[in-house]
C-alpha cells in the first residue's frame, strides 16, 4: 500500500508545498516560509508531506501543481504573485486548471483600502487577476489577496504576508488529528543504535522513528524522535524504545522540546 493509499484510508490530512522563485533557486533570498508553514501545519493536523522548491516559469508551476493536487488533500504555493512582469504563478495556476484569468473586483475593492486610484496603477491592478472560479485568501498587511482554487492555495512569498494569508485561510481547511511527538538523547553514535531502532521501527510500523545525530562536547550523539497522531501508539513505542535503550545499557534521556 502507497504512503497515499494509507493515508487515505486512514483519514490523514496531507499536503505539499511548492516555493516558486529564481530568487531562492540562486540564493540571492534565504527562504522563510518553510519551516513556518511545516510548523503550523503540524499544529493544525495537517501532515505536510512535500516539499519543491521550482523557478518562475509557468511550465515548472503547472507540471508541479497538477503532479501533486492528486496526490494530497492540499498543495499550498508560495510565491510569484506580485506586481511585476516574472510574476507567473496566477496565470500557471490557472493554466493548470484550464480556466481563465479574470481581474476579480473583490481584490480590487480591497486593494483600495490601501492604494489611492492614482496609485492602483496597471501593475499594481496585476495582483488583483485570479484563476476564474477561485476565492479569495484576505492580506491584511497590503491588500493584494491570494487565492483558493480547489486544493491548491496560492499565497505571498514575502513571510509576514504569507503568515496573515495562511491565518485567513486556515478556518476554511479540513483539519486531522495534530501530530504528537516525544524525544530521546542517547549520548551514543548513532550507528550504534542503528539496528536495534530499525527493529523497534518494524515492531511499530505506525510510529515514524526518526535519527538525528548530533556533536557535542566532542562526542557523538544521537536524538531519537517518535512521532505519530495517536496518543496510545505513541506511548507504546515510546516504552519499547526505553526498554531497549536500559537493554542495551545506553546513557540516555529524555529530549528537550
Amino acid at each position: 500500500m502507497s504512503m497515499e493509499q494509507a493515508d487515505r484510508r486512514g483519514g490523514t490530512v496531507t499536503a505539499a508545498l511548492v516555493v516558486i522563485g529564481e530568487e531562492i533557486l540562486s540564493g540571492r533570498t534565504k527562504d522563510a516560509n518553510i519551516a513556518y508553514i511545516a510548523a503550523y501545519l503540524t499544529r493544525i493536523g495537517i501532515q505536510l508531506r512535500e516539499v519543491r522548491i521550482i523557478a518562475d516559469l509557468e511550465s515548472a508551476i503547472v507540471a508541479a501543481v497538477n503532479e501533486l493536487r492528486p496526490r494530497y488533500t492540499y498543495v499550498f504555493a508560495t510565491g510569484g504573485i506580485g506586481p511585476t512582469h516574472d510574476d507567473v504563478t496566477t496565470d500557471a495556476i490557472a493554466k493548470a486548471f484550464g480556466v481563465p484569468v479574470m481581474v476579480d473586483p473583490q481584490a480590487v475593492a480591497a486593494m483600495r483600502k490601501r492604494f489611492t486610484e492614482t496609485e492602483l496603477t496597471p501593475a499594481r491592478l496585476r495582483m488583483a487577476r485570479v484563476p476564474e472560479g477561485a476565492s479569495l485568501i484576505d492580506n491584511a498587511i497590503s491588500r493584494a489577496p491570494g487565492f483558493m482554487i480547489g486544493n491548491v492555495i496560492v499565497m505571498a512569498g514575502v513571510p509576514n504576508i504569507m503568515q496573515v494569508m495562511l491565518d485567513a485561510v486556515s478556518p476554511r481547511l479540513e483539519k486531522g488529528r495534530p501530530m504528537l511527538s516525544r524525544s530521546v538523547r542517547l549520548d551514543v553514535p548513532e550507528g550504534d543504535a542503528a539496528d536495534g531502532l530499525a527493529a523497534l521501527q518494524a515492531e511499530h510500523p505506525e510510529v515514524q522513528i526518526g535519527s538525528y545525530p548530533f556533536f557535542h562536547n566532542r562526542r557523538l550523539g544521537t536524538y531519537v524522535v517518535l512521532r505519530c497522531t495517536d496518543e496510545a501508539a505513541l506511548a507504546a513505542a515510546e516504552n519499547a524504545l526505553w526498554k531497549f535503550i536500559v537493554a542495551a545499557g545506553f546513557p540516555a534521556a529524555p529530549g528537550e522540546g
